[in-house]
């Protein structure tokens, strides 16, 4: 039976471990930068960066949904955006994913919040399909931007004043 609960600072290891697995699924093995020591401090801090569910079968870790809220303009409330969400793939199939999901979309009810969104890599068609069968609707029109490492410090080093 999948239980579900919510993280705190001693699943530090745990949820290292579900990134890790993920950024392998992923076949990026090597972009991960965060450590033990750093989610464990930021989930003990006053206002955590992210939050997360663990998702349990017979008292073992067997996936993850890691969210944090965003701000919609248009709808003027706030949102959530799913990071991750990620299952063992010797645990697929048993209704963990969709718990997960599940729960993170009742947070955002229960908090009023206008959306729950996510991405989902293009060659993902598993994960494709099972967001596709519970009601998830892909958003072709927009295009992800992302500005990283030395491409952000130079951005940031740009920082022009309209003063000027």
């Amino acid at each position: 039976m999948i239980k579900l609960r919510v993280a705190t600072d001693t699943d530090a290891a745990t949820i290292l471990a579900f990134i890790q697995a993920l950024a392998e699924y992923e076949r990026e093995p090597d972009v991960v930068r965060t450590d033990e020591a750093t989610l464990r401090s930021q989930l003990q801090s006053s206002a955590p960066p992210f939050e997360c569910l663990i998702a349990e079968d017979r008292g073992s870790a067997i996936g993850f949904a890691l969210f944090f809220h965003t701000y919609s303009t248009w709808r003027g409330r706030r949102g959530i955006w799913l990071e991750d969400l990620f299952v063992l793939p010797e645990a697929r199939g048993r209704g963990a994913g969709k718990a997960l999901l599940a729960r993170v979309a009742a947070i955002a009810h229960a908090r009023g919040c206008a959306r729950l969104e996510w991405s989902v890599l293009d060659w993902n068609t598993p994960a494709l399909d099972f967001y596709r069968a519970l009601g998830a609707v892909p958003m072709d029109e927009w295009t992800t931007h992302r500005v990283t490492d030395d491409a952000l410090v130079k951005l940031a080093a740009l920082d022009v004043s309209a003063n000027r």
